[in-house]
């Protein structure tokens, strides 16, 4: 014989309201978590073999790709002289323009992806290059090389930066970017450092500066990251500072969004709501 079970005020068929507000906190993060985000510059428009990098007028707006913003200062001196720091956009293809001419080109062939790509230039007068994200967020990869600028500079030297390796091709010299990650608080994070050229081998045949678009782990930056901010250092320095050209080209930024911690407060309280409601639930068939 089956046993009827009458609950008052229709309990079991209802749904606590824990349980639903519970729901829509999950729904939020795991949403969240569905795939991760791509930052290719894509969307950016540029004419055939050019570049953006924040002019032609004096300012600090920098720009977006990708609903990430990208930091940027621009100064116009007058007389047709200039300077930009921070994040610029390209598409030039060029392995073979050294100098100030090579800056805004990739020494590897075209992008990663789109034809566009980002550039990362840190002068010692300006705030570092910095990239904000609208929200908290778990940054996967990013996408790098030199630019021909800083390539073919360590590789025949100029007249302010040494040839990398030097005249024996034994000086054991080295440039790193490192991309490190601050909370929305400002602590940092975590840090990761690429070499874009390592001269320190003892066999010199396995020297070398980056010419291809590498992929580069940035997992080590953790989680809950508002900002990345990016810094160079290299074997090459004077009174001044790093001598070696401070650049690097980038693209395809991934990165994941981490749920709001109210988010995942309330997708806590779920766990809680669904222990009590099961146990609550037990008592009664009982």
């Amino acid at each position: 014989m089956s046993r009827q079970i009458s609950i008052p005020g229709g309990r079991l068929a209802s749904r606590p309201p824990c349980l639903v507000a519970g729901a829509a906190a999950a729904a939020l993060v795991f949403s969240s978590a569905l795939g991760a985000a791509v930052v290719d510059f894509g969307d950016l428009s540029l004419a055939p073999s050019s570049y953006h990098d924040g002019g032609p007028a004096t300012n600090a707006a920098g720009w977006t790709s990708g609903g990430v913003a990208f930091g940027n200062t621009f100064t116009d001196f007058g007389g047709g002289f200039s300077a930009w720091a921070g994040f610029a956009y390209s598409n030039i293809a060029d392995t073979t323009t050294s100098g100030l001419g090579g800056q805004y080109a990739a020494y590897s062939p075209g992008a990663a992806n789109s034809g566009v790509y980002g550039l990362a230039y840190y002068s010692a007068y300006d705030p570092a290059p910095v990239i904000a994200f609208s929200g908290l967020v778990a940054p996967q990869s990013v996408r790098l090389t030199n630019t021909t600028y800083a390539a073919l500079d360590m590789l025949a030297g100029s007249a302010f930066s040494k040839k990398f390796g030097g005249a024996s091709g034994n000086d054991p010299d080295w440039l790193t970017v490192t991309f490190t990650g601050y909370s929305a608080g400002g602590a940092a994070t975590g840090s990761v450092t690429f070499h874009l050229a390592d001269f320190r081998f003892a066999d010199n045949a396995l020297d070398y500066v980056v010419d291809e678009w590498t992929t580069v782990d940035l997992s080590g930056l953790g989680s809950g990251v508002a900002t990345i901010r990016l810094g160079f250092a290299s074997s090459d320095t004077g009174m001044f500072g790093i001598n070696t050209p401070t650049y690097v080209a980038l693209d395809d930024l991934t990165y994941a969004a981490v749920p709001e911690p109210s988010a995942a407060a309330a997708l806590a309280g779920l766990v809680t709501c669904a222990a009590v409601a099961l146990r609550r639930r037990r008592a009664v068939l009982a």
